[in-house]
């Protein structure tokens, strides 16, 4: 069952259609194309193995997310093949952390997904490398609209799944913080952003606990 309904969320779940208009994408895009220049997109692989996944990524922040057969999943400051460090989030981002996360720190890795193909996806997984599970995930989708899934803290839990527009923006915060989620398929000729089917998407994570004193 594909549902769009703000009232069909789980605990904690928010979808939050239409954030970013037009022109905010087209900043958003043109801040991905900085990054990219500072950080190129990477192939990452299965960290058992060691098989290419089918999207593309790069990062932004103090950490950034990594995985590969040698290390597994992690974060790191450098980038894998350059080995400089990560160029800083865009302040477009921040200030979403700030206007949707309902956290007290801002986020240390915003990782860059590419969907360059149809058959790019991203399977149900959680979120668990991360020492702040309290910190929310907020992420942006820009181009091309994907079906987005999500179920619960078990693998066998029932799902529902979600369209994701250019501009759309998830958070997952208080339980939802632990549920499974992925991204099944990317539909071609469903936005003029990017050259179809290309899809762009931006998390950014909480990494290390703060100090708070």
């Amino acid at each position: 069952m594909i549902l769009r309904s703000i009232s069909a969320m789980k605990e904690g779940f928010k979808l939050l259609p239409g954030y970013f208009g037009r022109a905010q994408q087209e900043s958003l895009l043109q801040d991905v194309r900085d990054i990219l220049r500072a950080a190129p997109f990477y192939q990452p692989t299965m960290p058992k193995s060691g098989q290419p996944m089918s999207v593309k990524m790069t990062n932004a922040g103090a950490l950034g997310w990594m995985t590969d057969k040698q290390g597994g999943y992690r974060y790191q400051a450098r980038h894998p093949v350059k080995n400089t460090p990560w160029p800083p989030i865009p302040d477009t981002l921040l200030a979403l952390w700030d206007d949707v996360g309902g956290y007290d720190a801002p986020p240390e890795a915003c990782l860059v997904n590419w969907y360059h193909g149809e058959k790019s996806r991203m399977g149900l997984h959680r979120d668990q490398d991360e020492d702040a599970p309290d910190a929310p995930v907020v992420s942006v989708s820009l181009g091309a609209t994907a079906l987005f899934r999500l179920g619960g803290p078990n693998r066998r839990d029932k799902t529902s799944s979600f369209r994701l527009s250019s501009g759309d923006v998830v958070v997952l915060g208080g339980k939802s913080r632990d549920f499974f989620h992925g991204v099944d398929r990317v539909y071609p000729e469903t936005s003029t952003l990017m050259p179809s089917p290309q899809r762009i998407n931006l998390t950014m994570r909480r990494v290390t606990r703060p100090d708070r004193g």
